[in-house]
């Protein structure tokens, strides 16, 4: 059987040093950092890609491991394993790059769960970072890379240093990534549940999987936070390997976060020109796309979030995102999570809790709006 190299696992990242911060960053200096990596799909082997992409120094990795995962900070020690880099157990990754482990043996399935530990033996800098995750990550001082449990560690909800997880696998594996925002990294769900809509979204598929690069506040048009799509486009979607599809959702964050420093929003003819670039880089890559409508967000509780202009805006882009005929197909997030009474809201049942985000059920309505015959993996 002919096998290749796909994405099993992604997690798009952003600069710490962004004007514009959801969650703190921070650095580490003499610490184990650990943390969860859930699968979307596996293979036979598989490689870890470690990022120091925003770094402004030199990232020492005096140890790298990975186990399968027993519970929170714990890990199953029998299946515990060193990364090398090179042949070497340390690797130093300049700012600014990456770096990938020679390949493991490790029959990693779809939804395994495996913990990756980091030991960070020098002061690091503010850590390029995924600072929404909906996972914890665990830190404690020392090197305990090893070690069976961290008892004592913080607990972090954030991911550090680590971009993806690829895995060796049969060829015709189908890849769709997830690219977006909050909605897609989950945001309102229960965090360390995989109750996000792309897990959801993994559970329908009986072949082929999706991998995660949602940035929550992210835009389409403008950086901060994280680089904006059109910027981020190739790195996140068309360098993911073995990728077939992407499915969009962006313009929340275009519309509502100019109102937090008193702007205007972005304008419905820039959104639709942009989302019109990221389709004609999409078929000129042979990838299929789909694009979600722009979910309503008129309860967000953020002072200048929401405004008239801005949800004007959203009703004018979904109308061209469902008749436009731009996409490869579509799925209709605003109709499916959207209160019948008042449209520019979420359901009840199905608000976060701010008026912005999804919670779990939310989340899989969001999941099931995606025609699977569409994705077709």
């Amino acid at each position: 059987m002919t096998e290749r190299w796909v994405a099993g696992f992604r997690s798009a990242v952003i600069s710490p040093y962004e004007q514009i911060q959801l969650s703190v960053p921070r650095g580490f200096a003499g610490q184990t950092v650990r943390q969860p990596l859930r699968l979307a799909g596996g293979g036979e082997r598989l490689r870890v890609r470690l990022t120091n992409r925003y770094g402004r120094k030199p990232l020492v990795i005096g140890a790298a491991r990975l186990a399968a995962r027993k519970a929170d900070d714990e890990i199953v020690p029998e299946t515990d394993i060193g990364l090398r880099f090179s042949g070497a157990a340390e690797v130093t990754i300049p700012a600014g790059g990456e770096a990938v482990s020679d390949p493991v043996e490790s029959v990693a399935t779809a939804g395994a769960e495996l913990a990756l530990s980091l030991y960070l033996p020098d002061e690091t800098g503010l850590a390029t970072y995924s600072h929404m995750p909906m996972e914890t990550a665990f830190v404690a001082d020392g090197d305990l890379a090893s070690a069976a449990g961290l008892p004592h560690a913080e607990r972090v909800e954030a991911r550090f240093y680590v971009s993806g997880v690829d895995v060796l696998a049969s060829e015709g594996t189908a890849i769709a990534v997830a690219f977006g925002d909050s909605w897609f990294e989950g945001v309102g769900t229960t965090p360390d549940t995989h109750r996000r809509s792309v897990d959801l979204l993994n559970a329908r598929l009986d072949r082929g999987w999706v991998v995660n690069q949602g940035i929550s506040g992210n835009r389409l048009l403008t950086d901060e936070i994280g680089e904006h799509a059109l910027a981020r486009f190739e790195r996140d979607v068309l360098s993911v390997p073995g990728a077939t599809h992407v499915l969009v959702h962006f313009g929340i964050n275009d519309l509502g976060l100019p109102g937090m420093a008193g702007l205007p929003p972005a304008t419905a003819e820039d959104l639709i020109e942009g989302f019109t670039e990221l389709a004609r880089r999409a078929r000129a890559a042979d990838l299929k796309i789909l694009a979600a409508t722009i979910g309503p967000y008129a309860g967000a509780v953020y002072p200048g979030i929401s405004t008239p202009e801005g949800l004007q805006a959203r009703r004018q882009v979904n109308d061209w995102i469902r008749t436009g005929g731009a996409f490869d197909a579509i799925f209709d997030v605003a109709r499916a999570v959207e209160n019948p009474e008042d449209p520019d809201f979420i359901r009840p049942d199905y608000d976060g809790g701010d008026g912005m985000h999804l919670n779990d059920a939310g989340a899989r309505a969001m999941a099931d709006a995606v025609d699977l015959r569409h994705l077709a993996l």
